[in-house]
């Protein structure tokens, strides 16, 4: 065969894999609104969404499954779908920036300084800031866990500009000030009470308990810019691989580059966890078995890390909520788990090289 008809063949593949992905993911997307303690066969869920677009008046006389489906269900599951799709495009885009598989938002530091914000909105509450009235309670959560995010990565790049910009640097940069937000949640949850001590424990598990239309509506467009710009730099991300040298012969301006890339992965991350709280392995796993399916190349990876991220996501909040029923368990709890099967299946494998 030719180089060209190999290369074909190859891009005719990675297509294949990126679709029959998809195609699960609507598949998985029905059952996790089918799924739950209120049964409602699939036909009925097709024709309340179908109405719900079409004619809503005309769902008056089915105001319960409306309820179920419309308010409760639909919110939860895009929700999941847009968070799994932020984290695995952050952390895919991240390891090729800084060229080490182990990067994710949480080895940076991003999940704790999320915590830490989220942490001293539950302690303190609206008296952060004054001007938001005292109902909005949850607001004042969101807003602060979505800026130390953006917080933690600011530091680094500063650190990372006064010592060098290496990649070395900006990890270690990240995993010490991960700490540093980690002591203060552990102080803030020891001054506090057992009743505020608890919503933090919660928070930091991670879950979808506050899926709404309006997070939905707050996320979506966040989630969709962000991956249309990383996608964007696929080409730079893959001249990076060779290393910085070669990129910048290559015509990329490697330190904005990864500033900005950076930056627009910590927002399309931050963003999310502001709403579901801390979630792991997402942006870990998602590039991982990415990789395996279909190679380095970013402009198919990230795509596929996308659709990985939130298929797995969607199913483990699907397990979440229905494993118990009707007691729910954390997703977070869920993803430790499956994160850490899948790591231990890669080195039990002999795959470990695939993570060093």
């Amino acid at each position: 065969m030719t180089p060209t008809s190999l290369y074909l063949t190859g891009k005719r593949q990675k297509l294949i894999i990126l679709i029959s992905l998809l195609v699960v993911l609507v598949v998985t997307i029905f059952y996790a609104l089918y799924a739950g303690s209120y049964h409602i066969p699939f036909d009925r869920i097709i024709t309340i969404i179908i109405q719900a677009i079409t004619d809503p008046a005309a769902l008056e006389s089915v105001k319960s499954e409306k309820t179920v489906v419309i308010d409760f269900r639909m919110p939860r599951v895009i929700l999941a779908i847009l968070t799994g799709i932020s984290l695995s495009i952050a952390g895919c885009v991240m390891q090729a920036l800084l060229r080490n598989p182990l990067v994710s938002p949480f080895t940076l530091g991003l999940s704790s300084a999320a915590s830490f914000g989220a942490a001293l909105a539950i302690v303190f509450g609206v008296s952060l800031m004054p001007f938001i009235p005292a109902e909005f309670q949850n607001g004042v959560i969101i807003l602060c866990a979505f800026l130390l995010g953006w917080l933690s990565i600011l530091l680094i790049y500063v650190i990372s500009r006064m010592k060098g910009s290496s990649s070395a640097t900006l990890i270690l940069a990240g995993v010490v000030i991960g700490y540093i937000f980690t002591a203060g949640v552990m102080i803030l949850k020891y001054l506090t009470n057992d009743e505020k001590l608890r919503e933090i424990t919660l928070w930091l598990m991670g879950g979808m308990w506050g899926a709404n239309w309006g997070a939905v509506i707050i996320v979506a467009p966040i989630t969709l810019l962000c991956f249309l710009y990383l996608e964007s730099c696929a080409w730079d991300l893959n001249s990076l691989s060779a290393g910085d040298d070669v990129a910048k012969n290559l015509g990329v301006n490697v330190n904005r580059l990864r500033l900005t890339g950076l930056c627009v992965s910590t927002l399309a991350a931050s963003a999310c966890l502001a709403f579901t709280g801390i979630i792991g392995f997402i942006g870990l796993m998602g590039p991982h078995i990415g990789r395996m399916l279909i190679g380095n190349d970013n402009r198919y990876l990230i795509p596929c890390a996308a659709l990985l991220g939130a298929l797995i996501l969607l199913i483990s909040d699907t397990a979440a909520r229905t494993v118990m029923d009707p007691v729910e368990i954390p997703v977070g709890v869920i993803m430790y788990v499956i994160g850490g099967i899948f790591f231990l299946f890669l080195i039990l494998r002999g795959k470990h090289r695939v993570i060093t």
